[in-house]
């Protein structure tokens, strides 16, 4: 299973991630804050405040996550989209 090991929130929704085996991304998180408990977050305080949960995932206070795994499968803002 892969683990976020360091993170740095960085402008305009979007936070810098290195995995366990040395993997970094940039995730664009702004897509994700669009219906229910997770509009919460769009107060960049409450964003800002995201940590590293117990399973090696992102999460916030208010309860939203994101699996390492899932977040390991999401698409970086540097890698050029496949057609």
């Amino acid at each position: 299973m892969d683990r976020v090991r360091d993170f740095k929130v960085l402008q305009n929704y979007r936070i810098w991630i290195k995995f366990d085996d040395g993997e970094e991304k940039t995730i664009n998180f702004r897509p994700f804050l669009t219906k229910g408990f997770s509009t919460e977050l769009l107060d960049y305080d409450k964003f800002s405040g995201v940590f590293i949960e117990q399973g090696g995932g992102l999460a916030w206070e208010n309860g939203y996550d994101f699996c390492p795994n899932y977040l390991k499968q999401l698409q970086s803002e540097e890698e050029p989209i496949s057609k």
